[in-house]
């Protein structure tokens, strides 16, 4: 099991754009991902747009992903980038 956190510096937050990459992201992964929203405590699976978008994430909320499974160590670097290009 991989573990990240990262704070979002997206003006907006993780809205409906940039939410919808990162689950198309998450998605290409056999690992299971878990996205957690560290303000209030919400978690949802990253592969569920709908989930992801209930999680109310903001500028500046810190947020954790749990990736387990076969590609995990792939998922964990790929997502980290992504986060960093994306939101």
């Amino acid at each position: 099991m991989k573990t990240l956190e990262y704070v979002i510096t997206d003006p907006v937050g993780l809205h409906a754009r940039p939410a919808g990459l990162f689950v198309k992201k998450a998605a290409s992964y056999e690992s299971s991902i878990t996205v957690k929203n560290m303000e209030n405590g919400k978690s949802a699976d990253a592969k569920r747009i709908m989930a992801v978008m209930s999680l109310g994430v903001k500028q500046g909320n810190k947020i954790e992903l749990t990736m387990e499974g076969g590609d995990e160590e792939t998922a964990e670097t790929e997502l980290m980038a992504f986060l960093k290009e994306n939101l």
